[in-house]
This record gives structure tokens, sequence and C-alpha cells, in this order.
């Protein structure tokens, strides 16, 4: 599973020009389902996401996370982090997970999210979506689940 997070000052996401889910303060989440995701991929990137220290301190350094701040986060389906662009011109998507079970993980790690405490906004699975955002920092990271498996060099 993975996550590209942005920190952002507000975001907002439209289907047919209407406003399905917004937030203020804090984290934009497009989270992409591999065939080869489980639950275990989703608690892994919650985990990591809402305690991930990228928020500023009084001192304003990298001291905060999402949970210290009580950040929103807007959680949107990007079935697009699982291209593969090594060979070709069009991107490969055969490594993103089946409708079903994206569906399934993706709506699994949001209710995961909400248990956290933070309000948690969503687009809409599976929908031609525009996503708006002020980005702040800014401050973008990529998470894989994946790498919890991979040494650290």
């Amino acid at each position: 599973m993975r996550a590209l997070i942005q920190r952002v000052a507000s975001a907002s996401v439209t289907v047919e020009s209407r406003e399905v889910g917004s937030i203020g303060p804090g984290l934009v989440v497009l989270l992409g389902v591999s065939e080869e995701d489980t639950e275990v991929d989703a608690q892994y990137l919650v985990d990591k996401t809402v305690n991930l220290r990228i928020f500023a301190d009084r001192q304003n350094r990298f001291n905060l996370s999402a949970l210290d701040t009580g950040a929103q986060l807007l959680v949107v389906s990007q079935f697009t982090l699982y291209g593969d662009t090594r060979k070709g011109r069009r991107p490969d998507f055969t490594k993103a997970a089946p409708p079903e079970q994206a569906r399934r993980l993706y709506e699994h790690t949001v209710g995961l999210f909400r248990e956290k405490g933070l309000d948690v906004a969503t687009g809409l699975f599976q929908e031609y979506m525009q996503v708006s955002l002020q980005n702040d920092g800014p401050v973008t990271l990529m998470l894989d689940s994946a790498d919890r498996h991979r040494p650290r060099r």
C-alpha cells in the first residue's frame, strides 16, 4: 500500500461539480492499494501517517504529528500510485489491486484513520475527482508499506 502525503493549509475534493469532502489544516493522503496488500499494510500506513512528526512546534521544528495537532485528513483513492513507467510511454497499472479488493482496503484504511480520533474526509472511490489543495511548506512524503520489510541503508 502506498500513500503520498501532503501537508496542507486546506484541501477539497469535487465530483461532478459537487464538493464531497474538505478539510482545513492537515494532511491529504492519496492512497494506492496493490494486489498484494492486506489489512496489515493498512494498519502500518495509518500508524506511520498519524505519527509522522511533520508539523512544526514553537521552535519551527518538525516535532509534532497529526495526532499531536489534531490535524484533519482528506483521504483519496489513487490507483495511479502503482503505475509502472519503466517501459514505454503508457503507465502499466497491473500491480494495482482490482477494484473490489482496493475498495475494501481503502474503506478499511479510512476506518482505521477515524479510529485514531481524527476528523477524516474522503473522496468517492472509483470516481473521477478533482482535488484542490493549498500545500503547506510544501511538505510531501511517499510512504510504502513494503518498506517495513526492507533494511535501512
